[in-house]
């Protein structure tokens, strides 16, 4: 199935101030996410952010939230996204049917969040390389998992290129200036 920007959204999940640092290899989830974000926003592709119990979790992390043109997150407690009833009617407002998911943790947030929406008729869509589990051996469980539940997986650079389909783009040049 070939994913276009129509009818697509972006999902950025609880990159908050106490869970980034503990992640693996979190400075590469950080750049990875910002360069999603920018392209995606780039190419007028509609961006979500939720943030899991801020009280305790604290807010987005700075390098995040600078790159977001419009900072609304959406609060949450519930590990499943579209266990939140702004978010899903958000997805409804927005006529999504494809949803680009990164953030953490992989194999608990994103996870049950994708294993949902699929389950509701959604195409989730996995960024592998945007998002991170507090070890990298639960980043492979949730891969496997995603396998078995038939979840695509993919890259931020395949996916925004995948987005821009044509060096004839008018935001080719943009998109391919992040990825570089």
């Amino acid at each position: 199935m070939r994913i276009t920007k129509e009818n697509t959204i972006g999902l950025v999940i609880d990159l908050q101030e106490k869970l980034v640092p503990v992640m693996a290899e979190h400075e590469g989830l950080i750049n990875a996410n910002r360069v999603l974000i920018q392209g995606l926003q780039e190419l007028e592709v509609p961006v979500l952010l939720t943030q899991q119990y801020s009280k305790g979790l604290g807010e987005t992390i700075e390098p995040i939230k600078e790159v977001l043109k419009e900072f609304k997150p959406i609060e949450k407690k519930d590990y499943s996204c579209n266990d939140v009833e702004e978010f899903v009617d958000k997805c409804k407002s927005l006529g999504a049917r494809n949803v680009i998911i990164s953030g953490i943790e992989a194999h608990i947030c994103v996870l049950q969040t994708a294993v949902d929406l699929e389950e509701a008729g959604l195409t989730p869509i996995v960024v592998m390389d945007a998002v991170s589990s507090r070890s990298l051996d639960n980043v492979d469980i949730a891969a496997d998992r995603f396998r078995y539940e038939r979840i695509m997986m993919t890259s931020v650079e395949s996916i925004l290129f995948e987005l821009t389909r044509s060096a004839s783009n008018p935001h080719f040049k943009t998109i391919s200036k992040l990825i570089k």
